[in-house]
């Protein structure tokens, strides 16, 4: 085989390559969106009180709504946005949201276990619905909270707490910042009640 010859393969091979290279389909990237950025104020508390303190239980949410796809609904037919995850599972970034609100100025004081403080009750949440409901769609979330005397385990408070946000448009954006809006409706109405209903010893 001639230098000329070779040469010519040279040429050749990188253009077949790129070629077949080309005939793969190519794929969307997706997109991934977080929520529990918008979170409303807590009401003011005199400068002198110390904070209450509530220990936080379990965070219950459905697997279906839990993880990193966004869950819609449609009558009596489910399915997830194609295109888009959260960041972290939707359990996760719920969980993240509430301490976050809890750490608001004026509100109780919401401790995790293997922290070294006490607490007299503890707050539990159990995530009915959170998902994106068409035709519109408008994000619905209700959260089941529940405030438990740790002395002898009787109930202290329950509440349901239900929101519905309607996105501004059928786009991944705007859904994802009625989500967003949601979250921070809900969680900010579960931190007044709270406040208000907690013992403080």
């Amino acid at each position: 085989m001639t230098s000329r010859t070779l040469a010519a393969l040279a040429l050749i091979l990188p253009l077949a390559l790129g070629g077949c290279i080309s005939l793969f389909p190519k794929v969307p990237p997706v997109q991934m969106y977080r929520f529990g950025d918008t979170m409303a104020a807590a009401p003011a508390s005199p400068a002198a009180t110390a904070p209450v303190m509530v220990l936080k239980g379990p965070t219950v949410v459905p697997p279906a709504s839990g993880g990193d796809h966004v869950l819609t609904v449609t009558g009596s037919q489910t399915a997830y946005i194609s295109g888009i995850q959260w960041v972290s599972p939707a359990s996760v970034m719920f969980d993240q949201a509430v301490l976050k609100a809890f750490d608001a100025p004026g509100s109780v004081r919401l401790i995790e276990r293997g922290e070294p403080l006490s607490a007299p009750s503890t707050l539990r949440l159990d995530v009915r619905t959170f998902e994106a409901r068409y035709p519109g769609p408008s994000i619905v979330i209700a959260v089941r909270a529940t405030l438990v005397r740790n002395a002898d385990r009787t109930l202290i408070g329950e509440k349901m707490f239900e929101t519905t946000v309607a996105a501004s448009d059928n786009r991944q954006g705007p859904i994802v910042a009625a989500f967003d809006t949601g979250v921070g409706k809900v969680i900010g109405d579960i931190r007044a009640w709270a406040s208000a209903t907690a013992p403080a010893k």
